[in-house]
């Protein structure tokens, strides 16, 4: 088997509001979206938007709230002036801050926002692995 992740899908409760949030933070839906489900390109894998409540159901489970997901997505950057943008991009586009950029323990320069489903965003920049010039990232250790 090839390890890969291709799609990731948040449940949310609002359709418009998420998809207009991603769009205020500068995502660009794809023509692939339908009223449904709203597709984001995310260099080689693909972020979905799917309705909460569908999505339980899809996946045969009940709806019940989280509280803490136990899981982040994360935005690294290239430099700590561009976690600096994104991380205020996505305040400005209605992010909840939770935590903000600062120098973290591993060497890097780290925040934490939410969108507004409370999923959880890190924003970082990481000087151990860096990007590509598609914004791709590979571990020290991966097959490019």
């Amino acid at each position: 088997m090839q390890p890969r992740l291709t799609l990731v899908t948040l449940g949310v409760s609002d359709l418009a509001a998420s998809r207009a949030f991603y769009e205020a933070w500068g995502w660009t839906a794809s023509s692939a979206s339908q009223p449904s489900v709203t597709f984001f390109q995310a260099n080689g894998l693909a972020l979905a938007l799917f309705g909460r409540g569908d999505l339980a159901k899809d996946a045969g489970l009940e709806d019940t709230p989280t509280g803490f997901a136990a899981i982040s997505l994360a935005y690294n950057a290239r430099s700590r002036q561009e976690a600096d943008e994104v991380y205020a991009r996505a305040v400005k586009a209605g992010a909840r801050p939770l935590k903000p950029l600062q120098d973290v323990f591993w060497g890097g320069y780290s925040g934490y926002v939410t969108d507004p489903d409370g999923h959880l965003w890190e924003i970082a920049w990481n000087p151990f692995f860096p990007l590509d010039e598609q914004g791709h990232m590979f571990l020290p250790d991966s097959q490019t």
